[in-house]
């Protein structure tokens, strides 16, 4: 299956659970042991309004490809309607470019450039 014909939403689906997986992993290695806690860190990375400032902001050190650029850019004019109450649909579609990126990266088997982009999220 080519990963261009997977629908950006399915891809952020993928992109959604690898991103919070990483975050998880960062916040546990940073010896956090209690679970409140974690899930209040955790919200600092993974709320919508987060993941669109992390993405603006890589988007500003011109941190993307042009196939990733394009990627997102297909995910963010996607046509929904539908997004979080904590959140306005700019915010929501830039945060779903984000995770429809690391999706389609995912199913290209390109874990490096995963790392590479979690790593100036979680600095």
């Amino acid at each position: 299956m080519d990963v261009k014909e997977i629908n950006v939403l399915v891809l952020a689906y993928l992109g959604d659970t690898i991103y919070e997986n990483y975050v998880r992993k960062y916040l546990i290695l940073k010896k956090i042991g209690n679970v409140d806690k974690l899930q209040k860190e955790a919200i600092k990375y993974v709320s919508a309004k987060s993941q669109a400032n992390y993405l603006l902001e890589m988007i500003d050190k011109g941190f993307f490809t042009e196939e990733e650029l394009a990627v997102i850019k297909r995910a963010r004019n996607y046509k929904t309607t539908s997004h979080p109450k904590n959140c306005d649909i700019v915010t929501y579609k830039y945060a779903t470019g984000l995770e429809c990126l690391i999706g389609y990266l995912d199913f290209l088997s390109k874990r490096e450039r995963i790392d590479e982009i979690m790593n100036f999220i979680l600095k």
